[in-house]
């Protein structure tokens, strides 16, 4: 295995240790809010400690972007792209749907990344140009024949509402063109069971470089395409995603490019 990738694993495991286990101490939970609809506990900081102290460990001098602001900066070139707890609203709620998401992005782009989902002990994980894994096994995105026959995730644009009436005027186009929308509330896991084909597509603006890395690369080694909402391939600065397979992509990207 690539040893980034086994990296972005062994990282990634270390903060979803500590996720399942606080997940048991509900009453323990202390949270704060960070802005609007966007709350932080410190399951969070913990679970980004551990996965940090695993990269640093392996890789001192790789930069760190973590979402709760313990990263560094080191040689430029190599930055980790850490998000310790995607779901932090689902899990304040009791909700088992969350994940942790680590990625390694290099000089010409990602290079390797894994989702851990520690409740239901899957791990998607994938390094450029070697394919795309769900515990070892090889996935691939799936290929409906036609946008009508898909299963679409997507999520809201809670942070950025000045973008809700585009938001909702594709939402609608997406419900009346396919088969079905589920928003799950965790933007990681939504790509990679699009990589797993478990859904079709994803869709989502407003989001931020550590929420999408991760998946955004597995999709693409899952034999998918993955880029902003208008076909840019600069995500992870955009701040939109539009994923799925092949077969798809480009009829959900006559849709999202509406947004603007």
């Amino acid at each position: 295995m690539n040893p980034f990738e086994r990296v972005a694993i062994e990282a990634a495991h270390a903060g979803g240790a500590v996720l399942r286990r606080r997940f048991r101490e509900p009453a323990a939970l202390r949270v704060e809010t960070k802005g609007l609809h966007d709350y932080v506990t410190e399951v969070d900081r913990e679970a980004e400690r551990a996965v940090i102290g695993v990269i640093r460990a392996r890789f001192p001098d790789h930069g760190v972007l973590a979402e709760e602001g313990s990263g560094y900066e080191r040689a430029p070139g190599w930055r980790w792209i850490v998000d310790p707890l995607d779901g932090t609203t689902n899990f304040i709620h009791g909700v088992g749907t969350f994940c942790v998401s680590v990625a390694l992005e290099g000089p010409e782009g990602l290079v390797a990344g894994a989702v851990f989902d520690p409740l239901h002990e899957e791990t998607f994980h994938a390094a450029v140009g070697a394919g795309a894994r769900r515990n070892d096994a090889s996935i691939a995105c799936s290929r409906p024949a036609d946008l009508h026959d898909a299963l679409i995730a997507t999520g809201f644009p809670f942070r950025e509402l000045t973008r809700l009436p585009s938001y909702l005027r594709a939402f609608e186009r997406f419900v009346r063109s396919t088969s079905g929308i589920r928003r799950a509330g965790s933007a990681a896991l939504d790509l990679v069971y699009t990589a797993c084909g478990r859904y079709d597509g994803f869709w989502e603006i407003g989001l931020s470089p550590w929420d999408i890395a991760a998946g955004a690369l597995i999709v693409r080694e899952a034999g998918g395409r993955a880029t902003d909402v208008r076909g840019g391939c600069d995500f992870l600065k955009e701040g939109s995603i539009c994923a799925g397979g092949p077969t798809i992509h480009d009829a959900m990207l006559a849709i999202t490019r509406e947004l603007g």
